[in-house]
């Protein structure tokens, strides 16, 4: 995993404090000693604090070790948010190898998929879920928290004497730490690859920018923790600055607002969605431990900040960043919302530059796309030389391929999303899967899928289609089991529908998106319906 960033310029950021220089076990560590007894994980199982949860990742290490694991390993973490998952990711963290956590919206095929194309020799799984996520040749299997099997290991499985030998690996900051996972924004999702110091540094900064008061945060974290948006979790939270993870398995409005009257967290992150559906949820739980309300993975439309001043007294803070390596966000000022509106970016995490086609910077006013250098900048693309070639620039600059521009105090806007993505509950689901399998269809000439607003949701996708000339309009329920039966996960299936005698084109000739989504809004009709 070559660091398409130059060596001088990370080593400047690290000589001027932007990246601490260590790596993710080390930083946890300091946390221990300064601080055994404070809570670092709470989740269903109860509380476990710092030197407690040590030991038990330096079990988990030793294991991995004894079992031939180490430096240059990629291990996979396809666990739920608990503690489970935090002492994977610092155990693999501790040995040397790099993390590959999976999250749960990708099914079984796109798990096998990740898994083949990463080459990771580990797999640290649920038992329930060992046999759909196995079956690859040399995979070594491990479940936590269970006696190992036949074939199976376990990360408790370390005898005392192994634990008392163990020492953590000496690891170069810069070396890869962590794969990042997108969340569907290409047909296939993207891995990209961090180093300890990107984790640690440009996410921990992003991290402390939105923290209130001197204290260490506590935080309920309500989106996956191997996701993009979730990773801010254990390497920033915990290992960078010592913080507490309040953890839910899955997500459940009325649970998520027990969980703040029970366990006091100042920072609450969600998704639109999430926060939302907290928002209408009709109980009297106490909300006023919250400093700062997050959210990210899609856009905050008004009525979601609005719901938010009600339900919690505060806006969101809005975060606009991807696993390609942006952020920027309304920290400084979250009463300020304005669609499109993304923040005053941060050297600390990201610059932020708007550039023409050929990639020469843009004045402020001046719409472009938006590029991102900085602390949090990624290494490469992970077996994906061709994406490194389409989203990489000299200098290491991440091109996000989204649309935006800078105004004349430095705030940044993002006009448009130029990649094709519907954002459903903060899950970014791809078109282009279900556009090659419907176009397919004997029976339909042409088709495009539009995301279309829902106020749960933020959006949902609907496929647009024109029938061939004599064909039969096909009714939704009969497309929906056309997909299924090639084989497209459930998830990404479209949920409206739209049949039009043809889709309309703009004057270059391409299908006019601006009209087709307008279109959708008005007219589409549901997956489950009877006909158009």
């Amino acid at each position: 995993m070559a660091d398409l960033v130059p060596a001088e310029t990370r080593a400047a950021w690290t000589a001027a404090g932007l990246c601490p220089g260590r790596d993710l076990y080390a930083l946890f560590r300091d946390h221990v000693r300064a601080a055994p007894e404070r809570d670092a994980v709470i989740d269903g199982a109860g509380v476990l604090g710092y030197a407690a949860l040590d030991e038990r990742v330096r079990r988990a290490g030793a294991a991995l070790r004894v079992a031939g694991r180490g430096p240059a390993d990629i291990i996979a973490v396809l666990l739920p948010n608990g503690r489970d998952a935090v002492i994977a990711e610092l155990a693999i963290a501790a040995i040397g190898a790099v993390a590959l956590p999976i999250p749960h919206t990708h099914g079984p095929r796109d798990v096998a998929r990740l898994l083949r194309r990463s080459r990771a020799a580990a797999l640290i799984t649920a038992p329930e879920t060992v046999a759909t996520a196995g079956g690859l040749d040399g995979l070594q299997m491990w479940t936590p928290g269970t006696p190992p099997s036949e074939g199976i290991h376990s990360l408790g499985e370390a005898g005392d004497g192994d634990v008392r030998a163990f020492r953590p690996a000496s690891v170069d900051p810069e070396a890869p730490a962590r794969i990042l996972i997108s969340s569907g924004s290409e047909s296939e999702p993207k891995m990209v690859a961090y180093s300890h110091n990107a984790m640690g540094g440009g996410r921990g900064n992003y991290v402390a920018a939105l923290k209130r008061g001197s204290g260490p945060m506590r935080a309920l974290v309500l989106v996956s923790l191997a996701s993009s948006y979730g990773s801010l979790a254990t390497s920033g939270i915990v290992a960078r600055h010592g913080g507490t993870l309040v953890l839910l398995p899955r997500f459940d409005a009325a649970a998520a607002l027990d969980a703040v009257e029970r366990h006091r967290p100042t920072h609450l992150f969600g998704v639109p969605t999430m926060l939302w559906r907290m928002s209408e949820c009709e109980t009297g739980a106490d909300l006023s431990s919250l400093d700062v309300v997050v959210s990210s993975a899609g856009p905050v439309h008004r009525h979601v900040r609005d719901a938010c001043v009600r339900r919690f007294g505060m806006p969101p803070v809005n975060v606009y960043g991807s696993s390609d390596g942006v952020n920027c966000h309304t920290g400084r000022d979250p009463s300020r919302w304005e669609p499109g509106l993304a923040g005053v970016p941060d050297p600390r995490v990201a610059r932020i530059s708007v550039r023409d086609p050929e990639g020469r910077p843009l004045p402020p006013g001046r719409a472009g796309e938006i590029w991102a250098l900085g602390p949090m900048t990624p290494l490469c693309y992970v077996a994906a030389p061709e994406l490194d070639a389409r989203h990489r620039a000299p200098g290491g600059w991440v091109r996000t391929g989204d649309l935006g521009r800078l105004d004349d105090g430095g705030t940044l806007w993002v006009l448009d999303r130029l990649k094709r993505i519907v954002i459903r509950g903060g899950i970014g689901i791809s078109p282009a899967e279900v556009e090659r399998a419907l176009i397919g269809h004997p029976d339909i000439a042409d088709v495009h899928c539009v995301p279309v607003h829902d106020a749960d949701l933020g959006e949902r996708m609907c496929a647009c289609l024109a029938p061939r000339p004599g064909a039969g309009r096909p009714s939704p329920a009969a497309l929906i089991t056309y997909l299924l039966e090639r084989d497209l996960d459930k998830r990404g299936l479209p949920e409206r529908f739209l049949v039009l005698p043809e889709l309309p084109l703009g004057p270059t000739g391409k299908v006019d998106v601006s009209a087709l989504t307008s279109l959708a809004e008005r007219a589409a009709v549901p997956a489950d319906s009877a006909g158009q």
